[in-house]
């Protein structure tokens, strides 16, 4: 098999590679995509019409920098590919008075969002729940709770986004070859050696950003990762302008000090109510089971949508499963794992689409300048515990 010498090779197109590949085409280098499916698709963690995008990272301020930068991106990419990728509509995060809100690895998540908002000067409201009942009535509250409201919070649309950074990519000109699966890679003496089932690479520089596959790739090698099944829901409310984006924000709730006791949600965008809240439930990337059982929706209604979201049914307008790869904590990997390998750009834990314009920005840069930039030192696998 002939071996191909892309000056950067990219593994994985969804929301971290497709922003990697953008970034790095249009610099005079000879810039390569490949996947083994045809990003945006439904396989991955990337779809489902919207994901949350906040400044004030409760997971941790590490994170600020990269998201304050990804907001700025996606108003670029807008600019230059005319589609509507990032909407400001604001956003809610909900707890109990003095008690404890379990989040993402967190005990203390609204603690820490205020904290780090306060720390990184984002603009926010902090409210009680006389204030937050005036102003969003369809929140059915029991009276202590306490918000934190940031207007330049909202959603972002990851299929539209994947799907621009990739078109875009390909009009600087980088390549893009779908239908393509990595077999494996080595490091020799004549550097990095990557086998697909289609071509034997020889890059100057590769980014592995396969999401939930990476830790069947690696295998023994990999750091402590694991995949896990979410589903997503949306439920018909019985006035749609009750909960359209400009009545409605998008919410994280921590409803109870326990864990498993928060939800988040966002307006109906046309399809209902889309909620979701965080499951325990470890599967196989490549046997997981995609369609939604009508008892699991039923049970996330009553659990936590029913005396929660005002007018809200329990009819199902339509459901959907993705995968997210996490680490303890909730922490990102983005490393080397071996000298002279791929760097590795996986783990984000649920929580990273909203930072990954800014991570494929930033991986760009080292993968071709052979650089780590600072804003990922925090995120290396030494985190992870991984000498």
């Amino acid at each position: 098999m002939p071996e191909r010498t892309p000056d950067l090779l990219v593994i994985g197109l969804g929301a971290v590679g497709s922003a990697t590949l953008l970034h790095a085409a249009g610099q005079g280098m000879a810039v390569l995509g490949i996947d083994r499916l045809a990003p945006p698709h439904i396989h991955g963690s990337t779809h489902g019409e919207s994901r949350i995008t906040r400044l004030a990272i409760g997971e941790g301020a590490e994170y600020v920098p990269l998201v304050r930068r990804s907001h700025a991106l996606w108003r670029e990419l807008e600019a230059a590919s005319g589609r509507s990728l990032y909407r400001a509509c604001g956003g809610l995060v909900l707890a109990r008075r003095d008690a404890a809100s379990p989040m993402h690895g967190q005990t203390g998540f609204f603690d820490n969002t205020l904290a780090v908002a306060r720390a990184h000067g984002i603009a926010h409201e902090l409210l009680g729940a006389p204030a937050i009942a005036a102003r969003w009535p369809q929140f059915g509250l029991a009276g202590d709770e306490r918000g934190y409201f940031e207007p330049e919070a909202g959603y972002l649309r990851p299929e539209e986004c994947v799907a621009a950074q990739l078109a875009l990519a390909q009009e600087r000109g980088a390549r893009v070859q779908t239908g393509e699966r990595l077999l494996g890679w080595q490091v020799d003496g004549r550097g990095l050696r990557v086998e697909t089932d289609r071509a034997s690479y020889r890059p100057r520089g590769a980014v592995l950003a396969v999401g939930a596959w990476l830790p069947g790739l690696l295998g023994a090698a990999a750091p402590p990762l694991r995949v896990t099944r979410q589903v997503l829901h949306w439920f018909e409310p019985e006035s749609a302008g009750d909960y359209a984006e400009e009545r409605f924000p998008i919410f994280i709730w921590n409803w109870g000090p326990a864990p498993g006791e928060v939800f988040y949600g966002f307006p109906d965008l046309g399809g209902g109510v889309k909620v979701a809240t965080e499951l325990d439930a470890p599967c196989d990337t490549d046997r997981v089971e995609r369609s939604v059982r009508a008892a699991e929706s039923a049970a996330m209604h009553a659990r936590h949508v029913a005396g929660r979201l005002r007018g809200v049914s329990a009819r199902v307008r339509r459901t959907a499963t993705c995968l997210y790869t996490e680490a303890p904590g909730a922490r990102f990997l983005v490393d080397r794992l071996q000298a002279g390998g791929p760097i590795i750009a996986s783990a984000c834990s649920g929580h990273g689409f909203k930072h990954s314009a800014a991570l494929g920005e930033a991986l760009a840069g080292w993968a071709l300048s052979g650089v780590r930039p600072e804003v990922l030192a925090p995120f290396s696998a030494r985190g992870l515990g991984v000498a």
